[in-house]
């Protein structure tokens, strides 16, 4: 029994010890590896969306002003040795928007809130909460006004501008949404324009938080005439 016994231990002995002299060296690395912080400003993923609500988030210290992609800086503490590697990709600020209705609503980001690889904690979330406006999703057809610059050549004046479309269709939050009733083009540089010249331009819609349903292409017509003069009788 005894024999059996030292036979299981120094079997294959020298490849027990390597074994074990690895496992030493992997043990010793690790322990020497000099802990890092380092901080990383990364855009906040928000989950489960309400449907039919427009949502933005209120800026720090305004709540008239808003975040159009909201970032939160995550400082994080782990090994040197995987700090090295850690990337933006592996830092993920999570926000169940889930069951969210119209209002404002404010929301933890905490620690437990930022998915990270093993051995990486969390040390510092800021902003560590975040001010959220839902509303209603609301839709509008709007005129398109053009806008036209430009020195014409003597003797002509402006007749008629066209566009086409004459309405595009917006959608934002209702309450932002009923406040516009145009939108502008790009400026048109009509510089010379002798008879009729169609130009391409976009419509600038002017609120951050509004957006034309379906963008398209512009056409703008610019129609020129010759002005006269009235003669008066002698």
């Amino acid at each position: 029994m005894v024999r059996k016994f030292f036979n299981a231990i120094f079997r294959d002995f020298w490849l027990k010890l390597l074994s074990i002299a690895i496992a030493l060296l992997i043990w010793y690395g690790l322990a020497r590896d000099p802990v890092a912080e380092v901080a990383f400003n990364v855009p906040i993923e928000f989950r489960h969306p309400p449907d039919n609500l427009e949502y933005s988030v209120s800026s720090a210290g305004d709540p008239n002003k808003h975040d159009l992609i909201p970032t939160a800086e995550i400082r994080v503490r782990g090994p040197e040795r995987i700090l090295r590697q850690l990337t933006y990709a592996n830092i993920h600020p999570v926000l169940d928007l889930q069951n969210a209705g119209i209002g404002e609503k404010t929301y933890t980001l905490a620690p437990k809130n930022i998915q990270l690889p093993p051995e990486i904690e969390v040390v510092r979330v800021i902003p560590s909460q975040l001010h959220i406006n839902f509303d209603k999703r609301a839709y509008r057809l709007v005129d398109v006004r053009p806008r036209v610059l430009g020195t014409f050549a003597s003797g002509y004046r402006i007749a008629q501008v066209k566009t086409q479309p004459e309405k595009i269709e917006i959608v934002g939050p209702a309450h932002r949404v009923q406040l516009i009733d145009s939108v502008l083009t790009d400026p048109v540089d009509a510089t010379g324009v002798i008879g009729t010249m169609t130009f391409n331009t976009t419509a600038h819609v002017g609120d951050p938080l509004v957006r034309a349903v379906n963008p398209e292409t512009i056409r703008v017509t610019v129609i020129t005439e010759k002005s006269f003069s009235k003669i008066e009788a002698p």
